[in-house]
């Protein structure tokens, strides 16, 4: 049995409800890496923080591409496509989760949560592997994120702003002819404009 077999097998027997939540990941990611366990335990602490009922949705925001944000879109359905998940790359291993705004509600508390460098050097071949000083395969640095657990995190509390729904149109690009949404002003699709 090799070295990620044993680390999924201890979790199981020692966690069987981040077991489950792993055992979800797996095939979507295609590994346990070591971001996307990372997503999963900022998932359940934006979840406790903010008090998410069962089957409540929210939106997260993450400010990398890089495997934390797959735990959002496989445990929560927070998808691109169903405006659950933003991505701005910013190459930070953080996130912001809020709760869906009600009828009236101009802004939401939210939670913004990081892996926070001070911390991390509390446990020096994870804060190597995260600073990028030295190369450790994930076998390596996931033991030690399961150990840490939240006290490698920072977080701080926030408002989101409940974004205004745009009524949506459909309308015909000036310059290339196709379909585009359009919600005010423009004769070109975000492509032409580009081109320019």
């Amino acid at each position: 049995m090799d070295d990620m077999d044993n680390i999924i097998r201890k979790i199981e027997e020692q966690d069987p409800e981040l077991f489950l939540q792993v055992e979800k990941i797996l095939p979507f990611h295609g590994y346990l890496s070591t971001g996307a366990l990372m997503g999963i335990q900022m998932l359940n602490m934006a979840k406790r923080l903010l008090d998410v009922k069962e089957g409540e949705r929210i939106y997260v925001t993450a400010e990398t591409y890089n495997c934390l944000p797959d735990p959002f879109q496989i445990l929560e359905g927070a998808t691109i496509g169903n405006k659950g998940l933003k991505v701005k790359d910013y190459g930070k291993m953080a996130v912001t989760v809020n709760k869906r705004g009600g009828p009236g509600e101009d802004t939401m508390p939210a939670v913004r949560i990081y892996l926070d460098p001070e911390k991390t050097k509390a446990y020096p071949k994870l804060h190597a592997w995260y600073m990028n000083t030295e190369k450790h395969r994930h076998e390596d640095i996931l033991p030690i994120v399961l150990e840490a657990g939240e006290k490698i995190y920072s977080y701080s509390f926030t408002e989101i702003e409940v974004p205004i729904k745009k009524r949506k149109q459909v309308k015909l690009c000036d310059k290339c002819g196709e379909s585009f949404v359009w919600f005010e002003g423009e004769a070109l699709c975000e492509a032409c404009k580009h081109e320019q």
